[in-house]
């Protein structure tokens, strides 16, 4: 009888001590989990931009610098000028890819496309009304605000751009939109849609293989998706926090799931930046000679005077005279059929922003998707290597288009680095809260094993 009793007790103190040990190998993983975790999400998420932005002329620094103190703030009054503020867009368009993405389809997102004889007769003619359409479906966020003064511009050569899909020569389908009534921010347009516009975006115009060393094809891959990401930024630094309330603000969870989270989408975006800001000072000449009318002599020489400071700014020039090096692209033999391959995909993109199922988001996506195509010509006007640079010629909506993707884009770099401290301190949080909750568990842990220990002993 006494030996069986010894022998349970035995027993009862081995598996007391299996529980210790376990607990003992339980600790030492929880302990290099959480390191791991803190290490990886520190090196992951607090990096630095640092250093020369690839395939460019100029670094992050820099880049931070001038954007804060010089161009952002330059930017942000030039686009609230009578001419940088008015848009040229044909906002009733049929997608030429596929035909199942209707224009009413999507209540949350779209606004009606009325039938003609809904619609006030000047919409078809080259003014718009002072009444905007009563035809709306959806979310208000979504539709776009047509109101316009009564002021009309003139001047200005319509030419066609090669490397965009619609000309933007004056039709009855082209009306004017005031870009401060409708700013680019959440509308809702979300799911299959709007997958699908980025998905064929990328896999059927921006795909190079893994290795490839034709530079000229990751310029594009990366000029698109820095201006993915740009929108990306706007989408949550304007967001629809509650619609009850209708309390817009900053999803700083969203901006890290889209954008802060993978390292070389910030990077294409300051490489975009400073692409078409190249574009912008390559053109210095024709900008600052550019006629600027709108019948208002006070704003017009206001938005002449903000364009010189803007290209002939002493502190830009010095900082990053030359952003990005476009003479490196198009070389050899092949150089003339690359460009007319990469004009070609950079048209097709352009067309399937007609296949954009919310309104507002159209919108934008033609003003930047034709302000990247207004960079594309200015650097690359050439047909060929053997014929002479033509003079440069620009419509009066590339300028626009052009400069308010500029500021698009300099508004995004200013986001990121202010909330950058903020996503960091987050982060930080994250992983305290993470460690306190397996430091909790760990004493449970032991605590129950000590009780058992405790009553295996006393047994």
């Amino acid at each position: 009888m006494m030996v069986e009793e010894n022998k349970k007790k035995l027993e009862r103190s081995i598996w007391g001590w299996v529980a210790i040990g376990a607990v003992v190998v339980a600790l030492a993983v929880g302990f290099l989990h959480t390191h791991n975790y803190k290490s990886c999400t520190c090196s992951q998420d607090s990096r630095k931009y640092t250093g020369i932005v690839e395939d460019c002329c100029c670094d992050y620094e820099t880049v931070d610098s001038l954007n804060a103190a010089v161009l952002h703030p330059l930017l942000q009054e030039l686009v609230t000028t009578p001419f940088f503020r008015y848009f040229k867009v044909k906002l009733w368009c049929d997608c030429p890819f596929w035909p199942d993405d209707g224009m009413c389809k999507l209540r949350d997102c779209s606004v009606c496309e009325c039938p003609e004889n809904e619609f006030p007769e000047p919409f078809k003619k080259h003014g718009l009304p002072f009444d905007d359409l009563k035809c709306q479906e959806g979310k208000p966020q979504a539709a776009v605000d047509r109101t316009l003064d009564s002021k009309a511009f003139r001047g200005w050569m319509e030419v066609d751009n090669p490397w965009t899909q619609d000309d933007e020569t004056d039709n009855g389908e082209m009306t004017y939109v005031n870009l401060l009534l409708n700013p680019e921010r959440y509308t809702g347009y979300t799911g299959p849609s709007a997958r699908r516009i980025w998905d064929a975006v990328y896999s059927d115009n921006c795909k190079y293989a893994p290795g490839e060393i034709c530079q000229e094809k990751k310029v594009l891959y990366k000029l698109i998706s820095g201006l993915h990401s740009s929108i990306s930024t706007h989408i949550a630094a304007d967001y629809l926090l509650d619609e009850t309330n209708n309390l817009w603000g900053r999803n700083l969870d969203l901006m890290y799931e889209r954008v802060l989270q993978f390292p070389d989408r910030v990077r294409n975006m300051y490489f975009t930046f400073l692409f078409v800001l190249r574009a912008v000072t390559k053109a210095t000449d024709y900008l600052e000679q550019a006629e600027y009318d709108t019948g208002n002599p006070v704003e017009d020489l206001k938005t002449q005077s903000l364009m010189r400071q803007l290209v002939y700014n002493e502190k830009l020039r010095k900082a990053c005279p030359i952003p990005f090096d476009e003479a490196k692209l198009w070389k050899g033999q092949s150089g003339p059929e690359l460009k007319q391959q990469i004009q070609k995909q950079f048209r097709n993109i352009s067309a399937l922003i007609d296949c954009v199922g919310c309104e507002k988001c159209r919108l934008w996506g033609k003003l930047q998707v034709l302000g990247l195509g207004t960079a594309l010509k200015i650097l690359f006007s050439v047909d060929g290597q053997k014929h002479p640079m033509p003079p440069l010629q620009l419509q009066r909506n590339e300028v626009i288009a052009l400069m308010n993707l500029l500021n698009r884009l300099s508004e995004s770099l200013n986001f990121v680095r202010e909330i950058s401290p903020n996503i960091e301190k987050s982060l930080e949080r994250l992983v305290t809260d993470h460690s306190v909750s397996v430091i909790s568990s760990w004493r449970k842990a032991v605590e129950a094993v000590v009780g058992i220990r405790s009553r295996s002993s006393t047994t």
